[in-house]
């Protein structure tokens, strides 16, 4: 229950973010970079419908036909999120009505409208969910063809973002295109961070302490190899363990104060799966 009520906080805690970025920063600059939102931002100049109501029409459809072509399992983490996002836009709209941006510092906003997103898509990924919008078709497309989504998706936000420069101006669409460009790098690098842990390889004449350390106090496991040293000739015993940043820092002052000759080469992994870690 602790399990399912912390998963259930983080997709409503990250969905939110992407709705008070979107609508604060995005929809107020007319930035028209990203899937659903990008192109709510055209329709809305129209002046026929509000970028959020589009945004929550399109969304309930592509819901739609997720649901009967994906079927019901699809819909129960993309389906929360996306009504969610949908519903809190068009909320925002008659709640706290936005007559223009907050500054009149584009970069600032447009840092904003990127952040804020990136960060909240980031954290659905990492845990197995998706906002919906443009992932729904992608997911269509995966299951019944061979086509490259990821080209196809980047297309459609260049051609989505790239209309910007002729509904709105040149300076709306240049800081769009730059939006389009940063935004992914800015979900790699969030979702990279929230999985960085620590590998170490430490070599050393005497791995009893150090693993002990390791299994007891620090509650991991590790693996030792015996070994030789090139220059020396002397056996060596090579300790091979995967940490948390926490335990790591722990773990290096712990043999610098037990074992001062001991050789230790810490490296930053993002993609660390087994017990303790992440399921395959």
């Amino acid at each position: 229950m602790k399990n399912r009520f912390k998963y259930f906080f983080m997709l409503t805690f990250s969905t939110l973010l992407i709705a008070v970025g979107t609508y604060f920063f995005k929809f107020t600059n007319n930035f028209t970079f990203g899937g659903i939102t990008g192109l709510a931002v055209l329709v809305a100049k129209t002046g026929v419908i509000s970028a959020g109501d589009f945004n929550l029409v399109m969304s309930m459809i592509l819901l739609v036909i997720g649901l009967v072509i994906l079927g019901k399992r699809f819909a129960a983490k993309t389906a929360y999120c996306s009504i969610l996002l949908s519903v809190s836009l068009s909320a925002m709209e008659r709640f706290f009505p936005m007559d223009g941006p907050f500054t009149d510092q584009p970069m600032l906003e447009l840092c904003f409208a990127i952040v804020l997103p990136a960060l909240g898509s980031a954290i659905l990924f990492n845990i197995g969910a998706s906002s919906g919008g443009t992932d729904i078709v992608a997911m269509i497309l995966k299951k019944y063809s061979s086509f490259d989504i990821g080209r196809a998706l980047l297309i459609s936000d260049a051609l989505i973002t790239g209309a910007g420069f002729f509904v709105f101006d040149i300076e709306t669409g240049l800081y769009s295109l730059l939006g389009l460009a940063i935004r992914s790098f800015m979900i790699d690098t969030f979702i990279e961070n929230f999985n960085l842990s620590k590998y170490f390889n430490v070599v050393c004449d005497h791995p009893e302490p150090i693993c002990d350390f390791i299994v007891h106090t620090l509650e991991r496991s590790a693996s030792v190899c015996h070994a030789k040293g090139a220059y020396s000739g002397k056996d060596k015993y090579i300790i091979l363990t995967a940490l948390n940043r926490v335990q790591a820092v722990r773990l290096r002052n712990f043999i610098r104060e037990n074992d001062k000759e001991a050789f230790i080469l810490i490296s930053n992994t993002s993609e660390i799966i087994g017990k303790g870690f992440h399921s395959v």
